[in-house]
């Protein structure tokens, strides 16, 4: 059975999401914070931020706060606060399936 299309979220996707949790952003701050909060490892692409942020809008998880031009600020709704704690949930409920296989040392 196919999965809804955001049930489970990408590593990208995430990282986007968790971008607005504290506050609102425009894409190249989104794109920044990515890449420190993942000390380089994670980089947006133009295409692949550009392309869920319209996702993200269209699917009520975003909403537009400013647009200025070309740039636009948006910010989370609780919409994509759920879908982003959901995520955690799911993350954490793999992290203690491994763990009690002896994936990984506590």
């Amino acid at each position: 059975m196919p999965k809804k299309s955001l049930e489970v979220l990408t590593e990208s996707m995430f990282y986007v999401l968790m971008a607005f949790w504290r506050e609102e952003k425009c894409g190249a701050e989104v794109a920044a914070f990515v890449e420190e909060k993942t000390g380089g490892r994670f980089r947006l692409g133009p295409a692949t931020l550009y392309t869920l942020l319209a996702k993200f809008e269209k699917e009520g998880y975003l909403s537009p706060s400013q647009v200025e031009g070309r740039k636009r600020t948006y910010r989370i709704t609780p919409k994509g606060r759920a879908a982003y704690l959901g995520e955690v949930e799911r993350l954490r409920r793999c992290l203690a399936d491994a763990q009690s296989e002896g994936g990984f040392l506590p």
